[in-house]
């Protein structure tokens, strides 16, 4: 009988720690093969990725065509970018985001830069303040598709009303992807859901 209690549970222990990450990684795969169909939010947000003196990376650079893809569809009337730069830059993510944009026609007074947070959740912080400080709520996140559940669930978690517009194009999409950066993805949501809602914050900066 002992024996047959043990096995019972280490059957369950196992079956657990299977079951965990694969439902982390079908989250993760089915937010990115199945975005929200909505067409409507109050702001578009950026997540900031690398860039070089100004200049944005290849991954933010996608983000960014897709950010002026929504928007001249009239998705949304702003535009957030945002994201710090690592020590040495003369500038930031974000900075060089909203330059870009408005480059690119998107009206000046239609973009907001927060050039801070160099990982996922303080940057999801900094522009659901900046949402609850103009008195809206929906956001438009414009990211990588394997990104988009980890990025929407914070949001959530803070009050926001989000939904993902995945980039159809660019070395983080889903044609340019590689499962190595899924599976990167989904340990980060599961890192956020059983670790980052209790406080404890690994920084996921995404170059």
């Amino acid at each position: 009988m002992m024996f047959k209690f043990i096995f019972r549970i280490i059957t369950l222990l196992i079956a657990i720690i299977i079951a965990i990450p694969a439902y982390a990684l079908f989250v993760t795969w089915n937010s990115a093969n199945n975005p929200s169909d909505r067409a409507i939010a109050d702001v578009i947000v950026i997540p900031g990725a690398a860039q070089l003196d100004g200049t944005p990376g290849p991954v933010l650079q996608a983000r960014l065509e897709q950010a002026v893809r929504l928007f001249r569809a009239g998705v949304a009337p702003l535009v957030i970018t945002v994201g710090s730069g690592a020590p040495g830059d003369r500038t930031t993510e974000a900075d060089s985001g909203r330059r870009w944009l408005i480059n690119n026609g998107v009206p000046r007074s239609a973009v907001i830069a927060l050039p801070e947070g160099r990982d996922t959740l303080t940057q999801t912080k900094l522009y659901v303040k900046e949402m609850r400080e103009r008195s809206i709520k929906s956001v438009v996140i414009a990211t990588d598709p394997f990104h988009c559940q980890r990025a929407m669930t914070m949001a959530r978690d803070l009050d926001a009303d989000p939904f993902c517009a995945p980039v159809p194009d660019g070395p983080n999409s889903l044609e340019g992807s590689t499962y190595r950066y899924l599976i990167r993805e989904a340990g980060a949501y599961l890192s956020y859901i059983t670790l980052g809602r209790r406080g404890i914050h690994l920084s996921d900066h995404l170059g």
